[in-house]
């Protein structure tokens, strides 16, 4: 399961010209799952994109939580972050799960955020959404939990 983390002072998500889900200060998740992918991972990935400590205190040093800062979470399901692009000029998603592998991780994913407190809004899964935000720094986070999990084999 993949994150691509931005601490923004805003964004939104608009789906048929209409606002979906909007936050202000806070993070937008764009968020990709691989075939295989588990629901620890969800739980995993959602407990450390929300205790990330990324925003400035009063030394201006990254060392305050969403909480810290009332911030919201805006998570938008994104499988293209499974593309493939080593050969040729067309990615390949085959690594990216189904629908039906997908869904039921993302919104848990989603409820796992949720149950931090935080206010939580999110895009619609296989939408053709406009994703609109301003990059706060610009500070931008990959989180992979192919690469931050223990294997278990």
């Amino acid at each position: 399961m993949r994150a691509l983390i931005q601490r923004v002072s805003h964004a939104k998500v608009t789906i048929n010209g209409q606002i979906h889900a909007e936050i202000g200060r806070g993070l937008l998740v764009l968020l990709g799952v691989c075939e295989g992918d588990t629901s620890a991972q969800a739980d995993y990935l959602a407990d450390k994109c929300v205790g990330l400590r990324i925003f400035t205190d009063e030394n201006d040093k990254m060392n305050l939580s969403l909480s810290d800062v009332n911030g919201g979470i805006l998570i938008v399901s994104q499988f293209t972050l499974y593309g493939d692009c080593r050969k040729g000029k067309r990615p390949s998603f085959i690594k990216a799960a189904r629908p039906e592998t997908a869904i039921p991780l993302y919104e848990q994913f989603i409820e796992r955020c949720r149950q931090s407190g935080r206010p939580v809004g999110t895009g619609e899964f296989g939408a053709d959404m406009q994703v609109e935000l301003v990059n706060d720094g610009p500070v931008t986070l990959w989180l992979d939990t192919e690469e931050m999990m223990p294997q278990h084999h």
